[in-house]
C-alpha cells in the first residue's frame, strides 16, 4: 500500500507542491517612510546638541590649560599640581561626557525606530499571510535571489504600511 502511494505521488504534478517565495528590501522601505526621516532629523538634532556641548567644553579646557601656561611659572608647585589634577579631571570628564553621548545617542536611535521597524515586520507578515507565502527573505542579506521563483513584495509591504497608518 505504501508503495503505491508512493507511485501515485510520483505522477501528481509538481506545482501541486509549489511553495511561494518572496523577498523584500527593508532598507528601502524605511527609507520611504516619512517617520523614519522624522526620526533622523530628531536624532541628527540630538547629535548636533551633543556636540556642541562637547565643542564648549573643550573650548573651555583649552582655555584653561593655555591660562595655566601662562600663569605655571608664577604658581608655587602646590597650586601648579591642583591646577594640572583640575585640568585631567576635566579631560576625563569630557571623554566620560562624549562616551555617555554616544551610548544615549544609539539608546534613542533603538527606542526611536523600534516601533517603526515593529510596524514594518508586522506589514511583512501580513503580506505573507495574506498571499500564502512561505518565505519572505531579506534582499541586503541573500547573495542571489531567483526573480522566477522569488517575488519582490516591497510594493506589497509599502502598500500594507499605508493601510496600517
Amino acid at each position: 500500500m505504501k508503495k503505491l502511494f508512493f507511485i501515485l505521488m510520483m505522477f501528481v504534478p509538481v506545482a501541486t507542491f509549489a511553495q511561494k517565495f518572496g523577498h523584500v528590501d527593508t532598507q528601502a522601505i524605511m527609507q520611504s517612510l516619512p517617520e523614519v526621516s522624522r526620526v533622523n532629523g530628531e536624532l541628527e538634532a540630538l547629535a548636533k546638541q551633543y556636540d556642541n556641548d562637547l565643542q564648549a567644553s573643550q573650548t573651555e579646557l583649552q582655555r584653561k590649560a593655555e591660562e595655566y601656561d601662562k600663569n605655571k611659572s608664577t604658581m608655587n608647585e602646590t597650586k601648579q599640581k591642583e591646577t594640572e589634577q583640575s585640568l585631567n579631571d576635566m579631560y576625563t570628564r569630557i571623554q566620560q561626557q562624549y562616551q555617555q553621548n554616544q551610548q544615549d545617542l544609539q539608546k534613542a536611535q533603538q527606542d526611536k525606530l523600534q516601533p517603526i521597524i515593529n510596524k514594518v515586520r508586522s506589514a511583512i507578515e501580513t503580506v505573507a499571510k495574506t498571499g500564502g507565502y512561505v518565505y519572505i527573505m531579506e534582499v541586503g542579506s541573500v547573495l542571489y535571489i531567483n526573480e522566477a521563483i522569488s517575488k519582490d513584495v516591497t510594493a506589497d509591504v509599502k502598500a500594507q504600511l499605508a493601510k496600517m497608518k
